[in-house]
């Protein structure tokens, strides 16, 4: 049989390593009895090998009740076998992140998130501000820290924008993530023309403004 679809640029990388990137748009990684991945519900698309899929438990009594009054960790499952898995969410462009040790921590929008390193410490922080009821972002994002990889997705190319200079404000939907020293808080910018049908459309941002950075996508998801 015969079809441009055999090209090598379709072929499965065959690279010893850990995370490899399939495409721009998807990633692999090999999960080893002795380095499991955690990776969020729905983000695996396919797997060769002898891998297992389970729901990924607390690991602390402050993350068991974030995880019971948010539902935020129960979108997490943990992969453990011997083998490879594939990675993407609806074609969107993949980017990994390393962190490098106990002063590298990221914030991440559960809806980019696709796996990480078992080895990397996660916990749920809250956005703050009564307009992040309303954002559309939902109220809660995952806090990874300690040294291992992270594969994050975002719809198109993403821009990353730079916080220390002056305050930066980004539509909720379209946060993928930022430093975790920062503490976004929600910026509502309603007018009374909002209630009449005259209102902007953008009238609540998440504020980020101190030493770091945020990864902003082209689109807004929700």
């Amino acid at each position: 049989m015969r079809s441009e679809l055999f090209a090598k640029d379709h072929q499965k990388q065959e690279l010893n390593q850990r995370w490899t990137m399939q495409s721009s748009r998807m990633v692999r990684g090999v999960v080893t009895p002795q380095e499991p991945m955690i990776a969020t519900k729905g983000a695996m698309v396919a797997y060769q090998g002898n891998v297992n899929f389970k729901h990924q438990g607390s690991t602390s009594v402050g993350q068991f009740m974030k995880k019971a009054a948010t539902g935020e960790g129960g979108q997490l499952m943990r992969v453990e076998g011997h083998g490879e898995i594939f990675f993407a969410r609806m074609a969107a462009n993949i980017f990994m992140m390393q962190l490098e040790g106990p002063q590298d921590a990221l914030t991440v929008n559960t809806t980019s998130m696709l796996a990480f390193d078992a080895s990397l410490r996660w916990d749920i922080q809250p956005l703050r501000g009564i307009g992040a009821l309303t954002s559309g972002s939902g109220l809660f994002n995952l806090e990874l820290s300690g040294h291992g990889t992270a594969a994050i997705c975002a719809q198109g190319q993403p821009m990353v924008l730079d916080c220390s200079r002056t305050p930066t404000f980004v539509d909720p939907q379209a946060a993928v993530c930022w430093s975790a020293n920062l503490a976004p808080d929600i910026h509502t910018d309603v007018t009374l023309g909002s209630f009449f049908g005259r209102g902007s459309g953008e009238g609540i941002q998440m504020r980020f403004h101190g030493p770091g950075f945020v990864v902003v996508q082209p689109a807004e998801t929700s």
